[in-house]
């Protein structure tokens, strides 16, 4: 047997050698595709803290830009209108004063506009989420002829422009005695509001399952006695998110309440800030941005209080209807 044959009697390549018993070859293997992956791990690593990075960077500008007319608003209230008037503009009000605060509150219109707003928004979403919580109900755990075709009419009410409806509901709340009445702002307000929340209870039912209150029922209890218990503390989160909703649109809604609260003494708070623009040829804009400040506390402290509800409903809610 030749030094160039193993020990099975094959022949050797000449440019191999012998290492324990099996020959190697001199040569450097090739680098395969996992090697290359390897060797670019590292570069996908660190275009991906890039990325990061960006998506950061861009999510904070975002949000500045979006919180600066707010920040703004309220630093006018505590700023003088003549330093307001100056060409340089002044960021902290070192030396702010609270007499444009003080104003807006001396004036009797704003009060009467304050409880305009709040009795128009408290009947708003106590009615909607009434009235889309059993609409909800009835489309998710009934079935019945014609429950697509209700929910398809739900989606299409939702996007008629507000706009094309303002002369028949002015003629039928004129009809019915109700312009400049909180009634008749309410019904406008609740049949706006009623489509998107019905829709948005729906998601909120739907993500229950049957099963809870059948298992309650083989408990004993009834059926009616099952949803109060098992169900409707579930819902909680989804009616504060309703909630919150109704309750944005009805307090800063302008054009509805210009057409149908046409007094002034009943106008609502977004109304009165308008009027407040227009009652002088030069405008106070301290006193204007005061008003506007004392407009969002109470969506700023409603927001404060049910937040934990609402993020939850908000995701809760998310679900395949």
């Amino acid at each position: 047997m030749s030094v160039t044959e193993g020990t099975t009697g094959r022949a050797m390549h000449p440019g191999a050698r012998i290492r324990r018993g099996r020959p190697t070859t001199s040569s450097s293997a090739p680098v395969g595709p996992a090697d290359r992956r390897g060797a670019s791990g590292p570069d996908r690593r660190r275009a991906g803290r890039w990325t990061g990075r960006l998506l950061g960077l861009t999510a904070v500008v975002v949000g500045l830009l979006w919180v600066f007319p707010i920040y703004w608003m309220v630093n006018s209230a505590f700023l003088p209108t003549n330093r307001l008037r100056r060409p340089d503009p002044t960021f902290l009000p070192v030396d702010g004063t609270l007499s444009n605060i003080r104003r807006v509150l001396a004036d009797p219109s704003f009060f009467a506009s304050f409880r305009t707003s709040l009795a128009v928004t408290a009947l708003t979403v106590t009615v909607a989420i009434l009235f889309a919580f059993l609409a909800a109900l009835a489309i998710s755990r009934f079935r019945f002829r014609g429950r697509r075709a209700f929910v398809v009419t739900v989606l299409v009410v939702q996007m008629i422009p507000a706009e094309g409806l303002f002369i028949s509901q002015y003629q039928m709340l004129d009809g019915w005695g109700l312009v400049n009445r909180v009634l008749g702002l309410t019904i406008v307000y609740v049949a706006a509001v009623l489509p998107f929340t019905v829709w948005m209870l729906r998601g909120f039912v739907s993500g229950i399952p049957l099963e809870l209150e059948e298992a309650a029922t083989v408990d004993g209890l009834s059926r009616t006695g099952a949803f109060f218990r098992i169900t409707f503390p579930l819902l909680a989160p989804g009616l504060v998110a309703s909630g919150v909703y109704g309750f944005l649109q009805a307090w800063n809604e302008y054009t509805l309440a210009l057409v149908v609260m046409t007094d002034p003494a009943r106008r609502t708070l977004p109304l009165w800030l308008q009027g407040l623009v227009e009652a002088n040829r030069a405008t106070d804009w301290g006193v204007v941005m005061a008003g506007a400040t004392l407009i969002a506390v109470p969506v700023i402290a409603f927001f404060l209080l049910v937040q934990h509800r609402m993020t939850a409903g908000l995701v809760s809610g998310a679900v395949k209807g």
